[in-house]
């Protein structure tokens, strides 16, 4: 009876503290600076720089790379996330969206999908963030 009793208080403290299981519930945090690798199917290469804030679910931002500087906004899932902006330059007007899988707290990969006046174009990306 008492192994029983010690046995069922371990397992009610694991599901107690999600940390000791690796497992968490709700949204993975991808607040911080993330460094992008963004490869187009097209044969375009960009490194942008994504910096996160996030809330819950929700997440704002600023992206900083070959299309200018934006504000970003999107959502957090668990290990899912979609971000994305509004762009504007010179003769290209249009919105990027990103689909996100999260896979540590340090990296992330996923796609990419811009969508403008002369039509859109896709790629993947991985991303790291910066210590």
């Amino acid at each position: 009876m008492r192994k029983q009793l010690s046995l069922a208080f371990i397992i009610s403290l694991i599901a107690a503290f999600p940390v000791f299981t690796g497992h968490t519930s709700g949204a993975a945090d991808i607040s911080g600076t993330w460094n992008f690798s963004v490869d187009l199917d097209g044969g375009g290469h960009g490194d942008p720089i994504f910096v996160f804030k996030q809330e819950g679910e929700k997440l704002t931002g600023t992206y900083n790379g070959p299309l200018g500087e934006y504000k970003v906004t999107g959502t957090v899932t668990g290990a899912k996330a979609v971000f994305g902006f509004d762009f504007k330059n010179d003769d290209m007007a249009g919105k990027a969206t990103y689909t996100a899988t999260i896979e540590s707290p340090t990296k992330m990969t996923g796609t990419v999908e811009f969508k403008d006046n002369g039509g859109g174009e896709r790629g993947k990306w991985t991303a790291t963030k910066k210590e």
